[in-house]
């Protein structure tokens, strides 16, 4: 996907706040802590799967792309199970790239 086909701008206020947010951050961000759980994954991914994640300073990637690596029925029943499904998925699948500061990387793979 081009930057042109995104329906927002990575980098706005919807998308990784002007390249403050990266990853994880940008998807918690679309969630309501108090209102949103428990969510299921399947209707998190249909709301937001043509959205835009920046994953580091070079890549950005659909929500879709990461979301299709969790079960759609997966439920989530607070902001924990989201943020350690989430996680996993996005490390599983070559999606994170941060792993402390001594093992940083910007490649994946």
């Amino acid at each position: 996907m081009s930057t042109q086909d995104w329906p927002h701008d990575p980098d706005g206020e919807q998308g990784s706040e002007g390249r403050r947010k990266y990853g994880h951050a940008v998807l918690v961000k679309k969630v309501d802590e108090e209102e949103d759980f428990p969510l299921r994954a399947g209707d998190y991914r249909e709301e937001f799967s043509d959205h835009p994640v920046r994953l580091d300073a070079d890549t950005v990637v659909a929500v879709d792309d990461i979301f299709e690596h969790i079960d759609d029925d997966t439920e989530f029943e607070d902001i924990v199970t989201f943020h350690k499904a989430v996680g996993e998925a996005m490390r599983d699948n070559g999606y994170w790239t941060y792993e402390g500061a001594e093992a940083f990387t910007r490649t994946r793979g």
